[in-house]
């Protein structure tokens, strides 16, 4: 089975790329995409480019880490219109995809990463 890949979804533009460096630390080999901000200037999220980034995403099972509510209800728009498989976390974005990444690298299964977000879920 492919592995899972991942997608990060900022308001801003350093955010998602600071996130983005510091899981190539430790999953080299997961497919992980980012998108900060309206633009690198411009904060907000935009359901036209996560849509793209998605489409575009060699995995057809992504792992959807966002920041703000509006970045959640842009992808679960997206999840509704994509025939990708996304599953988004309610979880802080560094330690959550962090997590993940670092999961994911180890070939540890779907269900294990599951778990180990779980204990890390909050409101948002």
């Amino acid at each position: 089975m492919e592995k899972p890949g991942m997608i990060i979804i900022s308001h801003v533009y350093e955010i998602a790329k600071g996130v983005e460096r510091l899981l190539q630390e430790v999953a080299k080999d997961v497919a992980i995409e980012v998108i900060g901000g309206v633009s690198e200037t411009e904060i907000g999220t935009s359901f036209d480019t996560i849509l793209e980034l998605v489409n575009n995403h060699p995995s057809d099972h992504l792992l959807a880490f966002y920041d703000l509510g509006s970045a959640k209800m842009n992808l679960e728009m997206v999840k509704e219109l994509s025939d990708k498989s996304i599953t988004i976390y309610d979880v802080p974005i560094v330690e959550g995809s962090y997590t993940a990444a670092a999961l994911l690298q180890a070939d540890v299964t779907q269900e294990a990463v599951e778990e180990q977000l779980n204990e890390l879920k909050i409101d948002k």
